[in-house]
């Protein structure tokens, strides 16, 4: 039986965006990262060509608030050309922000979720 993809929901105080890439698409995935974060003026972290914690392809993570979660993610939608992206909850608790809070634009991926068991 397939699951549901869960759709991104503004429940949240803060998210950070994981725009999913591979070799091929990492020069859009690169300035996509880019304008988002000047076009919304949100922080853009490093873009990984590895895998980085329960992330099961290269990535780069946007950390944006609820308050800019309405223009933000439809923008994100209709700009990420096919990309997969994890939305995720910063509620403080790793596993539950990845698993219970983890929302999906495009295919939902299986994440590591070893690195979060203490």
């Amino acid at each position: 039986m397939m699951k549901k993809t869960k759709r991104p929901v503004n429940s949240h105080n803060a998210y950070h965006a994981h725009i999913y890439f591979e070799k091929e698409t990492l020069n859009f995935a690169s300035s996509l990262c880019q304008e988002a974060g000047q076009r919304f003026n949100l922080r853009v972290g490093r873009i990984h060509e590895k895998l980085v914690g329960p992330h099961p392809k290269w990535s780069c993570q946007i950390t944006f608030a609820s308050r800019d979660f309405n223009k933000f993610i439809p923008w994100l939608e209709e700009n990420r050309n096919g990309l997969t992206v994890l939305v995720h909850a910063l509620s403080g608790n790793d596993l539950e922000d990845h698993t219970l809070y983890a929302y999906w634009l495009g295919e939902s991926l299986e994440l590591d979720l070893s690195i979060f068991s203490a």
